[in-house]
């Protein structure tokens, strides 16, 4: 019995075993490895799992379909959204108005690393919310190695909300679970880790404990508005806008205690920057302010007045969609396109709005969506390739026998790797959203398995994904050439080792003593 399972079990891991050996092993690129695991998929599940040809394309063309919408609609939105600010040179404002508030290093790490950095994942994700704000610390006199630790550390738990929220839209999509209830628990399992990372990334930049001297306050404050108003928007609106919401109110929280605290505070010498602003004799306006910061206030209104939270709007435009039977096998059920009341379409129309209110010209929107397309281009191929692959093994069973072995092994103990089976994903992949595309059933039917809630261990996937997106070859090197820092990719990843694995380690605890008590929350 056990023997059959494990060799069922090694042969439905063979897409992901090839994505480890692609991309740690020959260093293909993702788009290249992602292409090479739906195809190794596609094989097994027509010669192994005796799936009909015909269902096994029907499975992968879904998969394109998820693939493209929603999700590379998102990513293509908040992406071209973030470069037309960076074209216009709105990005400069903002960068001014948070960089202005202090020279202490520890609140600068905070409000670039912690707040701007968690607002980027919110609205782009992909990489954004490293190289950005790790190149303005760099830029700032940070040491390159502190700005892109501090910033891996600071992207981590976000990174499930990342992209208005795609990571656990599609983890909800490919699993059938409720997005908000699901969002919910992701956020009562990640809030410890959330409210500690600002404290480990001030500690990083300042030596030690020694730098907390004095800073608690500041930092508690910068952790719990950020913990409790992603709690609360989880709950009531979803998972679109969690981190942003989170970002937006710990951004504003932190700048005012800050401002509070520089003024009757000196700068301790040995955490003082010397910042020079070649533009300080410029005066932001309230005019400017509101025009550069106009695409992302655009998102979070259109977001919110479209959620939930409005059903005489969301309902609706919830309404306009299509609903389409792709997968011909067993088991088949119709694929929903919602055309309007999505965040891609919502997203882009901000972003629209706002490069107007910016005075950009049509041919500036031509040009820079362009070069967002030409700019995301690997990242589409792999989206697509990682959506195919996950279809054709969900339907063929492959899923279901890696967590019967999983079930067969850990038994009542599985909780305690489900959080590491997350993280393993996003190491290889890179991305949250494939990391939840590739296990997300894996923990849906193991949950079944052993009995415990559906909710509870599918949030887990998403938990660990913040431990692996730490770890990710992709991330760290996403912040080396952020700080032109090339060749340091291993020292990275050594330094950033022993905080991922004490996370994965907080993770499991949390998890499996936690299994227990799930059913309180949904």
């Amino acid at each position: 019995m056990f023997d059959s399972v494990f060799i069922m079990f090694i042969l439905a891991l063979m897409p992901i075993i090839w994505l480890i050996i692609a991309l740690c092993g020959l260093k293909l690129q993702a788009h290249v490895a992602s292409v090479g695991a739906c195809i190794v998929a596609f094989i097994e599940a027509i010669f192994i799992w005796k799936m009909p040809v015909n269902a096994a394309f029907s499975a992968a063309l879904e998969g394109f379909a998820m693939a493209l919408w929603p999700i590379v609609l998102v990513i293509i939105a908040a992406v071209f959204t973030y470069n037309l600010t960076v074209y216009t040179g709105a990005m400069d404002i903002i960068k001014r108005m948070i960089t202005s508030i202090s020279c202490d290093k520890r609140i600068l790490v905070i409000l670039i690393g912690w707040c701007f950095g968690g607002f980027l994942e919110g609205m782009a994700g992909f990489g954004v919310a490293i190289a950005i704000p790790a190149s303005m610390l760099y830029a700032l006199g940070f040491s390159p190695i502190e700005a892109i630790l501090a910033c891996l550390i600071a992207n981590g738990c976000p990174t499930m909300f990342g992209s208005i929220g795609i990571p656990t839209a599609t983890l909800a999509g490919v699993t059938g679970l409720d997005s908000t209830a699901l969002a919910f628990v992701q956020t009562i399992q990640v809030a410890f880790l959330l409210f500690i990372s600002p404290f480990l990334m001030v500690m990083l930049v300042s030596g030690g404990r020694k730098g907390l001297k004095g800073m608690i306050p500041f930092i508690s404050v910068a952790s719990l508005s950020f913990v409790i108003p992603e709690i609360l928007a989880a709950k009531f609106i979803g998972a679109d806008l969690p981190v942003i919401i989170a970002s937006v109110c710990s951004l504003g929280a932190t700048f005012t205690y800050a401002a509070s605290y520089s003024k009757h505070h000196e700068v301790d010498e040995t955490y003082r920057m010397e910042i020079v602003d070649e533009q300080a004799h410029e005066i932001i306006t309230l005019k400017k302010a509101l025009v550069a910061w106009s695409p992302f206030i655009l998102i979070f209104v259109l977001l919110l007045l479209t959620s939930k939270l409005v059903p005489f709007i969301n309902e609706p435009l919830s309404a306009i969609k299509s609903s389409v039977t792709i997968y011909q096998g067993e088991g088949a059920a119709p694929y929903t396109f919602t055309w309007i009341n999505t965040p891609g379409v919502l997203i882009l129309l901000s972003g629209i709005l706002g490069g107007i209110f910016q005075k950009c010209k049509f041919s500036d929107f031509i040009k820079v969506m362009k070069d967002t397309i030409k700019q995301m281009a690997k990242t589409i191929c792999t989206m697509l390739g990682v959506l195919a692959c996950a279809k054709i093994m969900g339907y063929a069973g492959m899923i279901s026998d890696i967590a019967a072995f999983f079930v067969v092994v850990l038994g009542s103990f599985y909780p305690l790797a489900s959080p590491l089976i997350g993280a393993l994903g996003t190491f290889v992949t890179g991305s949250g959203t494939s990391s939840e595309v590739l296990f997300g059933n894996v923990q849906l039917e193991a949950a079944r398995a052993i009995g415990a809630n559906e909710y509870w261990l599918v949030a887990a996937n998403s938990l660990g994904t913040s431990a692996g997106k730490m770890l990710s070859p992709q991330s760290i090197a996403i912040g080396c050439a952020a700080c032109a820092l090339s060749g340091k990719d291993g020292e990275i990843l050594s330094r950033i080792a022993k905080y991922a694995f004490a996370y994965v380690i907080i993770m499991a605890v949390i998890v499996y003593c936690g299994a227990g008590l799930a059913h309180l929350l949904v």
